[in-house]
């Protein structure tokens, strides 16, 4: 371990740099590069390195003695925004809100992955997996349509996931984790203080709203070894609390309405959705495998996102209204000889916002995922894995007016989204 301590604090420190979402709402299913060739197909069944610590603990019975797994995945989103009547709805009547598209929305973004896994006994191992279970960062310009909703969303999350691996049987392994879960949020938007002065779009201001905390949470799996060549796995991965403190600050205020607009303390409840996978795996021969998943998230958690103040008071709050999705992965390797692996998978990743309730911090919407990767092995010990990904987004259409009781405040953003998202993903492991 000693040849790779330096490695590994580095990838650990890199786990705080913000990430952008990828899979439904604002999860983050890039766990392993390895996985990321099938489209994570199978991702609970395969157990073919230690990434098996997030999708499915039970797996790490099927590793070698033990195994270091450094994983990275560069990530590229791109997504315009086609303005199609946004309007201020305030007391000084319905006008066009000035403003261009906000540019291109997302930028390059770097997600590291880091597992180890040990034997203490033959039936019995211990594991550990950091990793970025959720995420999201969109930037706009200051000069958008929409910057009364959303100018900066910034989440970070970093997960620190100790597991163990009991072999029950033959035929049965169980696994269990305990997850002690950091989160960071830092929003902000602009407020049109001119419309307060009936100087509508003339005199702007900007709310900012920064937190962070710690949440706990708890995984399980279950791996059936159904016959010399079948694999099924199940695994469920729990809530996570999060009380989010920090403070609230506003700049730009004109000097009348300073009394109304203070800085000071916030907090926020966020609660990270459970989730429940089903997958399998099967070896057809020694040339070709095939692998399934299909997972639930319980996004109908997410209602609302509401920060208030000391005393109690609500400071903002926007309906969100999410519901719960599936995720319907199939994938397929092929193994050329004994050195070389070659994969690929397709996925269908539901979206939980609907047209409705779409915000312009997380404009999501269903995708489609197309992946290729491959698997190389460099010494009988060592290997590396390349992944990637397309994902597809359908349009997305938004028609929201700003969640607020402040009639002179409120706007409606109205237009389509357009994305796409690409994935470069590479993995070293290592076993000793």
């Amino acid at each position: 371990m000693t040849r790779y301590s330096y490695a590994s604090s580095v990838w650990l420190a890199a786990l705080l740099i913000p990430a952008v979402t990828h899979a439904s709402g604002y999860a983050l299913i890039e766990q392993s590069a390895s996985g990321m060739g099938n489209a994570f197909a199978g991702a609970a069944a395969t157990a073919e390195d230690a990434t098996t610590i997030f999708f499915n603990p039970a797996g790490m019975m099927y590793l070698p003695d033990n195994q270091l797994v450094l994983a990275g995945h560069a990530i590229k989103p791109s997504a315009d925004f086609n303005n199609q009547g946004s309007h201020l709805s305030s007391l000084t009547g319905a006008r066009p809100t000035l403003g261009d598209n906000g540019g291109g929305i997302g930028d390059w973004n770097f997600l590291p992955n880091f597992y180890f896994a040990k034997s203490v006994h033959p039936n019995i191992k211990l594991g550990l997996g950091v990793n970025t279970p959720f995420g999201l960062n969109t930037d706009y310009a200051n000069t958008w349509v929409g910057r009364y909703q959303a100018l900066d969303s910034d989440l970070k999350t970093v997960n620190i996931n100790p597991s163990i691996a009991f072999k029950a049987t033959d035929w049965l392994s169980l696994g269990a984790g305990f997850s002690a879960m950091w989160m960071k949020a830092d929003l902000s938007n602009a407020i049109d203080f001119g419309t307060l002065f009936k100087l509508p779009q003339a005199l702007d201001g900007q709310a900012r709203l920064s937190g962070d905390g710690w949440g706990w949470g708890w995984n399980l799996g279950a791996l059936f070894q159904l016959g010399p060549a079948t694999r099924l796995g199940l695994a469920y991965r729990s809530q996570v609390h999060q009380t989010l403190q920090g403070t609230a600050t506003f700049s730009g205020v004109p000097l009348p309405l300073a009394p109304l607009f203070p800085d000071g303390p916030v907090r926020a409840q966020v609660s990270t959705p459970d989730s429940l996978s089903a997958s399998v795996f099967h070896q057809i021969n020694g040339t070709w495998d095939v692998m399934a998943d299909l997972t639930w998230t319980n996004w109908s958690v997410f209602q609302d996102l509401t920060a208030t103040r000391p005393s109690g008071s609500v400071l903002s709050s926007t309906q969100e209204h999410w519901s719960d999705t599936f995720r319907v992965s199939v994938g397929g390797n092929y193994h050329v000889n004994d050195k070389l692996k070659l994969r690929t998978g397709f996925a269908y990743d539901e979206s939980p916002v609907s047209t409705a309730f779409r915000t312009a911090r997380i404009p999501d919407s269903d995708r489609y995922w197309l992946s290729l990767g491959a698997n190389y092995q460099l010494t009988p010990t060592s290997s590396v894995d390349f992944g990637y990904a397309h994902l597809f987004f359908v349009n997305a259409n938004i028609d929201k007016t700003t969640d607020t009781s402040s009639a002179a405040l409120k706007d409606t953003l109205r237009g389509r989204y357009d994305g796409q998202v690409d994935i470069l993903s590479a993995q070293f492991t290592h076993a000793f």
